[in-house]
């Protein structure tokens, strides 16, 4: 009986071992046996994001205290001006020996003063003024209040109102001036009943634009904290009044009141209420001229 055999093909078994060789060779693995996934092409970075400059603070309003005639004799009104990139304190201090921009308002201190500089002593701030300082017409009442006048300056500018306040000249403490008082050791704020104009406006300020409505507000320290307000133009007529009432439970506390006001320069008084029909003298009144557009 015959036998066939079946005749091997080589060419076959080589196609075979050389498509496993391509297989193998598109398909790294990793130690573990996983494959490893190709790389994605290089892409150009993002580019960093520059870094937002922090917001600038605006400087804070500059206040200082001036004078002003009233029924119980010389007062301080507190006056709100624009901020000043400098030192708070001197630059209020400057604005004081400057002169109010309320004509109502005036001051005492000799206006060709320099501020020399403002340092610290503990809790005491220590002003040291040229020696024009001790050029000044007062008697004791004014020269008393020129003190506070100071002292109500820079304290607040230092936000520290319960600080003592020291007057150096030239360096060296002040001693005795204007012929009537002596100051060689630290000051702090007197009673402010004692003191301080009792009707106050902080804003608007003195020859403001603005718009209406117009928003008033400041201090008072009024009977049971009744403030009354009118608005006038600059004939005497009125054109609108009415009241506003403050928070209670503090020697001066904050009051706002809002008025519709047509295009017109006009002057917003404030006054004390008066129980008193007019036996006290007359009530304490403060004033701010504005302009509306």
């Amino acid at each position: 009986m015959a036998t066939h055999r079946t005749r091997r093909r080589p060419w076959r078994g080589a196609l075979l071992v050389l498509a496993l060789g391509v297989l193998l060779g598109s398909c790294a693995t990793t130690p573990g046996g996983d494959p490893t996934p190709s790389e994605p092409p290089p892409t150009s970075a993002a580019p960093t994001p520059s870094p937002t400059p922090p917001a600038t603070a605006e400087p804070r309003p500059t206040t200082a205290y001036f004078v002003v005639d009233t029924r119980a004799g010389l007062r301080l009104a507190r006056d709100v001006g624009p901020g000043s990139a400098t030192d708070p304190v001197q630059a209020a201090v400057e604005r004081m020996i400057e002169g109010p921009a309320d004509p109502d308002y005036t001051t005492s201190w000799n206006p060709e003063t320099e501020v020399l500089g403002v340092t610290r002593d503990g809790t005491t701030l220590v002003v040291d003024l040229s020696a024009e300082a001790r050029t000044a017409s007062v008697g004791s009442e004014g020269a008393a209040l020129m003190i506070q006048q100071l002292v109500h300056t820079a304290s607040e500018a230092a936000e520290e109102p319960g600080a003592g306040v020291l007057l150096t000249i030239d360096g060296a403490p002040a001693g005795e001036l204007w012929g009537a008082v002596t100051w060689d050791e630290p000051v702090t704020r007197a009673d402010p009943l004692d003191v301080r104009l009792l009707v106050q406006i902080d804003v608007p300020v003195e020859g403001a634009t603005t718009t209406s409505p117009v928003t008033v507000s400041g201090e008072a320290a009024v009977f049971e904290a009744n403030l009354l307000w009118r608005v006038v133009d600059l004939a005497g007529t009125e054109i609108a009044s009415g009241f506003a009432t403050t928070a209670e439970g503090q020697t001066f506390a904050p009051y706002s009141f809002t008025v519709e006001l047509p295009a017109g320069t006009y002057q917003v008084v404030i006054t004390e209420d008066d129980p008193s029909g007019g036996a006290a003298g007359e009530p304490m009144t403060d004033s701010r001229t504005i302009t509306v557009g």
